[in-house]
């Protein structure tokens, strides 16, 4: 390397040791408005190259604050796509380490143009290779837009800034007040930031996530020898209704568990796990959260959200893009019922429902609680194209609870009525057994022996093709 900058010990931090090679490391402005030919920018403010994690191949870009405030000027963002070039080129991931002032002010227009030019590529990107990117320090104005453009994002939690107006800039708001540009705010809040960190840890995790990930869209060799018993029990998986995080370690290999956006919209767990080796997407509803010690630490109620709907519908779209399987574990009632969330929960369930709907690799749903009504079939149902669904024998499927089915149709009757009513209605509509006469489950299963089942199915789906209409792209 060039140099021993700051933005390049990250570098080396991230990567397999010795085995990054610096491109355009005598990179350096062209402009010379304002003095800058007098001003050393080397590498022009931004450290370019290729290395390996795990033996993976990857392109890694890091700014560098020390010049110029890392701003992004001409040169900066030509090395930048130049990288995104060679990773089209070849099929592999592209890792952005921010810490950048933002635009160049010196070079006004020229700069404005370089960065419209990364935002091209990066969008030219989406889809054909993964994109992930970790903010170190200040990620500020249109920066903001690189990171949410990309497939995922980390944040160090104490330092990193990441805005499109600073909090001091908002009516009524300063920093103290709500830090908006905060770690915490992006990842709890905006939904923006997939894990929130100290930096060793930022580095460990996007090394674990590079290894669940393909290098490319076309690439289907994103499996390891599996070590677990392919058969192996799952004991109080029963246990696990609530928090649905624990349910997805459990039946991954050697309980490996990526979870992605953690923070936000807890009610619906999103994350990749292993299944016989092979990376499987994972979406989940959940009721309740427990803590490292397991204590309970939150609660939800079993219906899907604006939030949880977008955070799922996001995740789905990726695991389509780059073919991985895509597994759900459903347990809903119903939609949440605020006057805040009717402004938005119609349309954040038509993107949940046409992502799955849309989504053309392995599908495999598991009816672990309650399953009712057309949240229940946003849910990755058999209606809108699972091709395998389970369920553990004490789920309920149907339109409604019981007791308040009962109360419509028993209208006006006594209350002995309606709870006789109320059995009928159970036994007949909700109970699992009746979904399963009608074709609607396709197995009955014991919560225990989950993973051998979903193993099964997974590698049944295995070489799934699936024709489709003829269009540019959906709408929704």
């Amino acid at each position: 390397m060039s140099n021993t900058s700051q933005a390049s010990q990250r570098i080396t931090a991230l990567l397999d040791e010795n085995s990054f090679v610096e491109i355009g490391a005598r990179v350096t402005a062209r402009a010379t408005d304002f003095n800058l030919k007098q001003t050393e920018t080397p590498s022009d403010g931004v450290v370019t190259g290729y290395g390996v994690i795990d033996g993976n191949l990857v392109y890694v870009y890091s700014q560098d604050a020390s010049v110029l405030g890392g701003s992004i000027g001409e040169m900066h963002a030509k090395k930048i796509t130049n990288l995104y070039d060679l990773a089209l080129k070849v099929g592999a991931p592209v890792i952005g380490l921010i810490d950048s002032a933002g635009l160049r002010l010196q070079e006004a227009t020229d700069a404005l143009n370089a960065f419209g030019q990364i935002y091209a590529k990066q969008v030219a990107a989406s889809g054909v290779i993964p994109q992930i990117t970790a903010v170190f320090g200040n990620c500020g104005g249109g920066l903001a837009i690189m990171p949410t453009l990309t497939d995922f994002t980390f944040m160090e939690e104490k330092n990193a800034k990441l805005f499109v107006n600073a909090p001091n800039a908002l009516d009524g708001n300063y920093t103290q007040k709500c830090d908006t540009a905060a770690a915490a705010f992006q990842s709890e809040e905006a939904g923006i930031v997939d894990v929130v960190a100290d930096e060793a840890t930022v580095f460990a995790k996007i090394r674990e996530l590079v290894a669940m990930l393909p290098a490319n869209n076309e690439d289907d060799a994103s499996f390891e020898e599996c070590t677990d018993d392919l058969n192996r029990a799952c004991a109080d998986l029963e246990n696990c209704v609530g928090d649905t995080a624990i349910a997805l370690s459990n039946i991954s290999d050697n309980n490996v568990f990526f979870e992605v956006k953690e923070n936000f919209a807890k009610e619906m767990v999103t994350g990749f796990i292993k299944l016989n080796g092979v990376t499987v997407g994972a979406v989940a509803n959940r009721t309740e959260v427990y803590d490292e010690e397991g204590k309970k630490a939150a609660e939800f109620d079993a219906v899907l959200t604006g939030k949880g709907c977008e955070k799922a519908a996001d995740f789905i779209k990726f695991c389509d893009a780059f073919e991985i399987p895509v597994l759900s574990l459903t347990n809903t009632k119903g939609f949440e019922a605020t006057v805040c969330s009717e402004k938005g929960i119609a349309k954040s369930v038509a993107k949940l429902t046409a992502a799955f709907a849309g989504a053309t690799v392995p599908k495999v749903n598991v009816i672990i609680g309650k399953a009712f009504g057309s949240a229940y079939v946003a849910m990755n149902s058999k209606a809108i194209g699972a091709d395998i669904t389970m369920a553990w024998p004490n789920a309920e499927i149907g339109m409604m609870d019981a007791k308040l089915a009962a109360k419509i149709m028993c209208d006006g009757q006594d209350a002995d009525a309606v709870d006789a009513c109320a059995k009928e209605y159970a036994d007949l509509q909700n109970n699992v057994e009746s979904a399963a006469r009608r074709g609607y489950v396709d197995q009955l299963i014991d919560a225990a022996d989950t993973r051998k089942y979903v193993i099964g199915a997974f590698e049944m789906l295995f070489t799934k093709r699936e024709a489709t209409l003829a269009k540019k792209h959906a709408t929704v």
